[in-house]
């Protein structure tokens, strides 16, 4: 098995399309198939379905990707190491984010693609516990999660911002005039939460038990932008993180009110395993989130901790 032929599928599978493949690795068409063809001999299945074009990857070769991808980032990863320069990253990186987080994701594209312009990031909305078991499984390369509540285990962690809460209500409802309110008045409120997979459900059900309250909500959904809907054209109220809520506070139909009683901030940011050597995403992502640019990108939600 060649390591060029694994690039030859990659790049196929990542463009689509023959010509265009054999032009971004440098060779001519005829020695793109012919080395694909050799990868499928070695592995004894067809990776590509071809009818005088691409036409798509057969199931194996679906299957084989990733592991050709894998190849390639630690391939990549030992040359930088022994020194050679301009190699960057080709692939994708898959990212696991909790939906709290999605606003901290826009930080992360601009600095990667600085220094792996090739490389594809993936973003892919997870609960806490699927980015757990998709670690393991090397399903994902990292994940962007709550690091102290029901941590994970056998991870190295970044942390990006501490989360504070929001409550957020119509604007023209019984909180107008109003500029905070405490937890027992927000359990009273008709509320719109998220489900109970979703570890801040948890985090702010715990809250809600340490004031001695217990929240009923009458709607929950799985995505914030169900929760803002309700708010913004029924009559409900929420409880949002502030990353999401200083979004919604430029949306006149709704009010975001601190708590006057605030909860224990919630510490959020990277979570990649703690395997060495360290594979070439991970390496990639950690560098990414402990750049100077990073941290000035990220600074907003930061700043975000203050009461607005």
């Amino acid at each position: 098995m060649q390591i060029r032929h694994l690039r030859y599928f990659v790049t196929l599978a990542r463009l689509g399309h023959f010509r265009r493949a054999a032009e971004r690795c440098g060779v001519t068409q005829p020695t793109l198939s012919a080395g694909i063809a050799s990868l499928e001999t070695s592995l004894g299945v067809e990776l590509v379905r071809r009818d005088r074009r691409f036409v798509g990857l057969t199931a194996e070769g679906e299957a084989a990707l990733p592991w050709a991808q894998q190849m390639l980032h630690d391939c990549d990863g030992m040359l930088r190491a022994a020194g050679k320069p301009g190699i960057g990253l080709t692939g994708r990186l898959r990212l696991g984010v909790i939906p709290a987080a999605m606003p901290a994701v826009g930080a992360i594209a601009p600095v990667l693609a600085l220094d792996h312009p090739e490389l594809q990031l993936v973003v892919l909305s997870m609960t806490s516990r699927e980015i757990e078991r998709s670690l393991h499984a090397h399903d994902i390369d990292g994940g962007v999660t709550y690091l102290e509540n029901e941590p994970l285990t056998g991870v190295i962690t970044w942390t990006f911002y501490e989360e504070r809460y929001r409550f957020a209500t119509p604007a023209d409802g019984p909180f107008r005039g109003r500029t905070a309110v405490s937890w027992a008045e927000a359990a009273g409120a008709p509320l719109c939460l998220l489900t109970r997979d979703m570890q801040n459900r948890r985090i702010l059900d715990a809250q809600m038990s340490r004031v001695g309250m217990e929240v009923q909500p009458r709607v929950t959904a799985n995505s914030y932008s169900a929760l803002l809907s309700m708010v913004r054209m029924g009559e409900m109220s929420s409880i949002l993180p502030h990353s999401h809520a200083d979004t919604a506070e430029r949306d006149p139909a709704i009010l975001i009110l601190p708590f006057d009683d605030p909860s224990p901030p919630q510490a959020v940011g990277l979570v990649v395993l703690d395997r060495h050597p360290m594979s070439a995403p991970t390496r990639a992502i950690l560098a990414c989130v402990r750049s100077a640019d990073f941290r000035r990108r990220v600074e907003p939600l930061r700043d975000g901790n203050a009461p607005s």
